[in-house]
């Protein structure tokens, strides 16, 4: 603790009697000074010890040391020292009654103790106060470097970190969510400053911020030492930091930002082992894929999983998305494969698991968000995400998430799943300008013809198709003898060039009659207007 005037008074060399403010000597004195100017204030920074002779004040006249008194309390002054047996033989009851109404501490100095010697005292005091300030932020150095070395998560450190400041510290991940806390309590304290930490992270780091409510006082700091922010540290106290409480906390972020370089390269190895085991199973070589996978990937080969393939667009990287996927399996104590190829990242993760959850919240998220600007780190993401499956369909697996991810971008979706195309109709798939290019080339003469009022081609072949080429039933339908649909089949074959008997034939003038009927009738899926 700083010096403070109560120190001061019990100094037993300084000798000093309090004469008024007894209530208040616990305030700190930040430095001691003389001064025989009747208006000292614009020479104080405030937290001073002034003393003063009087040699130029009339310390008698009430209303002047009322005055007096109340600019220095209004300065911040932290007490008044007056020396007796100089210009006066006793404090003037004007100054003491002054000092009383104004609330300003009042000592009185004797005439063998000089000035230079509370000076001294009180300079002696702060630098024992720095030195034991630094001894002891030092000593919380080595105890949080013990605690990060363990290798026994951020807990032990954070629980080291509230000991020293006399509050609590929480950890969050790159998305905002709290890792770990200390106390426990602190848990649900940290967790209402999310909104503080995502703004945070958009700051290129370090960077700090200062919070709080009628509860604390709270430090955010954020951890990483590039443009891109890995993580936040919450500092919660009652008051402000002081200088051994300020060490602590830089060597926590220090540490913590070490850690999580630390981790990211460990990452780096688990990700080239990944890619090794995810070629392993397109391949179709389940079993090396175990051996190799060992104890780090091997729970999730055992259970079903899902593979998605998420693509950033053009300049930017789905880093973030993988960063919310990878702080969302640690928190679940999911494992998670996760191979980077560019622009694109390939992912097998539990199904129902807490990765794939947090990516379907992101991409919920992301639908509701204005487009990033090209060349962003974090940029608009489109996912494809597979059908559940074992480690003997990945090669499926991943050919129904790449056809999910080309549905997702045409239909400008941020995250589509296979069992939505399997489930739906196959039209929304074919809403596209190409197909319906092709649609409308193959039925324009047909079109054309009936346009001219030379027969209903168009109906009639739609009819036998919906049929399946029975040709009673698809008469019935059209109200014409069985001999006139026939008679319309040939034509239908001599303007197109094409045998019906062909099932390649019939099933892609079907598709283009549905491609062209729900673009007449303005379907969801038609004329430009993707399908969701």
């Amino acid at each position: 603790m700083p010096p403070t005037l109560a120190s001061l008074a019990q100094h037993s060399a300084l000798k000093l009697k309090v004469r008024a403010g007894a209530d208040r000597l616990d305030t700190p004195v930040r430095w001691a000074h003389a001064s025989e100017l009747t208006d000292p204030v614009p020479y104080m920074e405030g937290g001073e010890l002034l003393l003063v002779t009087a040699t130029n004040l009339d310390a008698e006249d009430g209303a002047a040391m009322l005055q007096y008194v109340r600019r220095l309390a209004a300065a911040g002054v932290a007490g008044l020292g007056f020396a007796v047996g100089v210009n006066y033989d006793e404090i003037p009851q004007a100054l003491v009654d002054a000092a009383e109404e104004a609330g300003l501490p009042l000592l009185e100095v004797p005439r063998r103790t000089p000035f230079l010697a509370i000076s001294k005292a009180v300079s002696a005091a702060i630098a024992a106060d720095q030195y034991r300030a630094v001894t002891a932020g030092f000593e919380a150095q080595r105890e949080l470097t013990k605690a990060a070395v363990a290798g026994d998560g951020p807990g032990e450190l954070l629980t080291r970190l509230a000991a020293h400041v006399d509050g609590w510290a929480a950890l969050y991940d790159t998305s905002g969510a709290v890792v770990a806390a200390a106390p426990d309590w602190a848990a649900r304290r940290a967790a209402r400053l999310t909104p503080d930490v995502e703004r945070l992270r958009d700051r290129p780091a370090p960077a700090s911020v200062v919070v709080g409510d009628t509860d604390d006082r709270v430090e955010l700091q954020s951890l990483g030492t590039g443009r891109r922010v890995r993580g936040a540290l919450a500092v919660g106290t009652g008051a402000a930091l002081g200088t051994a409480e300020r060490y602590a906390v830089h060597s926590a972020v220090a540490l913590l930002t070490l850690t999580t370089a630390r981790s990211r390269s460990l990452q780096g190895a688990e990700q080239r082992l990944g890619a090794a085991v995810l070629r392993m199973l397109l391949a179709g070589q389940s079993d090396h894929a175990r051996a190799v996978a060992g104890d780090l990937y091997g729970g999730l080969l055992d259970a079903p999983f899902r593979l998605l393939i998420a693509e950033a667009a053009p300049g930017s990287t789905p880093e973030l998305l993988a960063e919310t996927m990878e702080a969302a399996a640690a928190r679940a104590g999911e494992a998670l494969l996760m191979v980077p190829e560019g622009e694109r990242v390939v992912v097998l993760a539990a199904d129902g698991g807490a990765a794939v959850t947090s990516c379907a919240g992101y991409a919920e998220a992301q639908e509701g968000r204005p487009a990033r600007e090209p060349g962003t780190e974090d940029g608009e993401v489109v996912v494809g995400l597979s059908a559940p499956c074992g480690p003997i369909a990945v090669a499926a697996a991943y050919k129904q998430a790449e056809q999910a991810l080309s549905v997702a971008r045409r239909r400008g979706r941020a995250l589509v799943e296979h069992e939505e195309l399997a489930a739906g109709s196959v039209l929304p798939l074919l809403a596209d300008d190409a197909v319906r290019a092709f649609a409308d080339g193959m039925l324009r003469a047909l079109y054309e013809h009936d346009a001219k009022g030379r027969g209903d081609l168009v109906a009639s072949l739609r009819a036998w198709l919906s049929r399946h080429g029975q040709w009673d039933a698809a008469a019935a339908d059209l109200g014409v003898h069985r001999h006139t649909l026939r008679y319309r089949m040939r034509r239908v074959e001599e303007i197109l060039g094409r045998s019906l008997d062909d099932p390649d034939v019939r099933m892609e003038l079907w598709l283009a009659l549905k491609v062209t009927t729900a673009a007449a009738s303005g379907a969801p899926g038609a004329s430009g207007t993707p399908a969701t």
